[in-house]
């Protein structure tokens, strides 16, 4: 009995050990550059917490209440093209599927020609491969007869352009705000 639970908790420890070491090759546990970070630990803490990376316990363990939906709002590229594409109804806007589709669009005074948006996100960082967007060009004669092209033009090169410059504004007020200083209060005997 003895030998069979010893068995256990000796299998039980390889497979957290296996599973550890194999996320710290995969990139889970992400090193840093030495160069970049100070060797004094306290000064290596004060970075961290000024840069809105550090932990505190005191937001750990607050009262969040029913649960925290913050996943789309903390995105900056889904927030800058949902912004950038205000004007124009929506179709679908999925962002667990990471993808915004507009409904056709047209001017007031152009009835004939419009235009519709998809937006597809390939990565949340933010970079210019990071969002994949199509525009669709819909030119009608008549009612019932319309054509319907997908252009890289320059709409597509400026959707990105502003997309990308919104979300990095975006994402440098939200550093700025999770960036606290820091508060180092040894105690009188150090």
């Amino acid at each position: 009995m003895f030998k069979i639970t010893l068995n256990k908790k000796l299998i039980s420890c390889f497979i957290v050990f296996f599973a550890l070491s194999s996320c710290a090759k995969e990139g889970f546990f992400k090193t840093g550059d030495a160069r970049k970070n100070p060797p004094d630990p306290k000064l290596r803490v004060k970075k961290n917490i000024e840069e809105g990376r550090g932990f505190r316990l005191s937001e750990a363990m607050g009262n969040r209440g029913g649960g925290n939906f913050q996943f789309a709002s903390s995105n900056e590229l889904w927030r800058a093209s949902l912004d950038i594409l205000d004007f124009m109804p929506l179709t679908s806007a999925n962002y667990s599927g990471g993808i915004i589709i507009t409904d056709w669009y047209s001017e007031e005074g152009n009835s004939n020609d419009s235009v519709k948006i998809t937006i597809r996100f390939l990565s949340n960082e933010i970079r210019s491969d990071a969002v994949d967007i199509d525009v669709f060009y819909k030119n009608c004669v008549s009612i019932s007869n319309c054509s319907i092209s997908k252009k890289d033009g320059p709409l597509k090169k400026e959707l990105t352009r502003k997309i990308l410059s919104k979300a990095t504004v975006y994402q440098k007020q939200n550093k700025d705000k999770n960036s606290k200083p820091y508060n180092n209060q040894s105690s009188p005997g150090d």
